[in-house]
């Protein structure tokens, strides 16, 4: 393998930005598992947008997604499941504006309480993260299932 030489790498920032959203998604997805749907909510911009093949339309702003959050457990409770999200592998790449375009893939295992764990889902998962306050929020979020061409 051949390394580009130093001057052409990146930056020590991209280093940090890439461990930043690393530990982003580590907390976003616990909040998620957890059932803390208003907490995992905050983790979005107030306008954000969330599509993913199993709805009908994208949910919008942090009301629908804390209201699809809290149907989503409700049911997995009622079905006796638990889910875990697994989420890596992430492409990482800034925008001149300050955004972020994120890339990665994401594993989703169900469990049924007191029994088997199973791979549920396997997905691609396109973000744009942007800072409010410092942190960073996710403006828009497209997740595609790799069983569903």
């Amino acid at each position: 393998m051949t390394l580009a030489p130093e001057s052409t790498r990146s930056p020590a920032w991209a280093a940090s930005l890439h461990v930043e959203v690393q530990q982003f998604y580590a907390h976003q997805m616990q909040l998620l598992d957890l059932g803390e749907a208003e907490q995992w909510a905050g983790t979005f911009t107030e306008d954000a947008t969330f599509a993913v093949p199993t709805l009908p339309e994208p949910v919008r702003g942090r009301a629908g997604l804390v209201a699809a959050t809290s149907r989503a457990a409700a049911e997995l409770a009622a079905a006796g499941q638990r889910h875990r999200h697994f989420i890596g592998m992430f492409d990482v790449r800034p925008r001149p504006d300050g955004a972020v375009d994120v890339r990665s893939y994401a594993i989703v295992y169900a469990s049924q309480i007191g029994g088997e764990s199973r791979v549920h889902r396997v997905c691609v998962c396109q973000d744009v993260l942007v800072r409010q306050g410092g942190e960073l929020r996710v403006l828009a979020r497209t997740v595609t299932r790799d069983d569903l061409a």
